[in-house]
């Protein structure tokens, strides 16, 4: 029996979505369209300190302007945190996070005085420091009320996958085929924070899993955080989607669009009074 194809379109209100969102958007949508499947929408607000909402209300905005429909309801990330804590709760459970108290000053004088300084996804690779606290300094420190983040423990989880006969893990990217997951080339992640009960890496895995999602469509830059991805479905038990890592759009110097860069928005289009649907064409051209 086929399955389902049901994708989504994660955006982060913390800006205003530029030419490479729509274009991310559009294939996402197109491609469910195509394969009768349902094209999701999602929020992705777990950091309330930088995420706001008339961000999100313009997502809305131009996602219509560009000729996108949704199946709702839009999942709001920041309206979910006791999904992601049920998650977090279970790795605990399994022994596989451990806190870590070092302040981004810490881990980079800990990095400057080591010989070399291995990078992951989310930048240096963290060298390990609280992983060697004692059960009691760990309990000290968090009784104290000094911040913390948990972070997953690679050596174990690999060692309880390896344990269940579940190990190498693999996922299929529909552009370049089968490949193997190398998770522990991102080091102990942080998966939650004393204040946050979820991350990036726990938040997206967990709600494409409650979402029912076959296909995760997104650009190139994602493609190291599937490594991390795969290694939390199959900790936590979940299915794996196929994926499907698009090229990103670049502007006139071959510079990758972004929010930083000042890129053109779609608002600044949309205002201007330009054609919404004449867009969505000419970035579809470009896939």
């Amino acid at each position: 029996m086929k399955k389902t194809f049901i994708t989504r379109f994660a955006p982060s209100p913390t800006g205003l979505l530029h030419l490479g969102h729509g274009f991310s958007a559009l294939l996402a949508y197109t491609m469910s369209q195509a394969n009768d499947g349902s094209f999701l929408l999602r929020i992705e607000d777990i950091d309330q300190t930088r995420c706001r909402d008339e961000f999100t209300q313009e997502i809305y905005k131009d996602l219509s302007w560009l000729g996108i429909k949704w199946s709702e309801p839009v999942r709001i990330q920041s309206q979910h945190f006791a999904d992601y804590e049920k998650y977090l709760n279970i790795l605990d459970n399994m022994d596989l996070l451990y806190p870590c108290f070092c302040t981004r000053a810490d881990i980079k004088k800990e990095i400057a005085n080591a010989p070399s300084a291995p990078h992951g996804f989310d930048g240096v690779v963290y060298p390990q420091t609280c992983k060697k606290l004692s059960v009691s300094e760990q309990t000290q420190k968090q009784q104290s009320g000094a911040p913390y983040a948990l972070r997953l423990d690679m050596e174990k989880a690999i060692a309880f996958l390896k344990a269940k006969n579940n190990w190498p893990l693999y996922w299929q990217d529909e552009i370049k085929g089968e490949i193997t997951a190398t998770p522990v080339e991102q080091g102990d992640i942080v998966l939650a924070r004393k204040e946050t009960p979820t991350s990036y890496h726990l938040a997206v895995t967990v709600d494409d899993h409650l979402e029912n999602i076959s296909h995760v469509i997104r650009g190139v830059d994602l493609f190291e955080a599937t490594h991390i991805h795969r290694l939390l479905q199959a900790l936590l038990g979940f299915e794996t989607p196929i994926y499907h890592h698009h090229a990103l759009l670049v502007d006139d110097d071959g510079q990758r669009l972004a929010k930083r860069s000042g890129s053109a928005t779609l608002k600044s289009l949309r205002e201007h009074g330009d054609d919404g649907i004449e867009l969505a064409k000419k970035l579809m051209d470009k896939s």
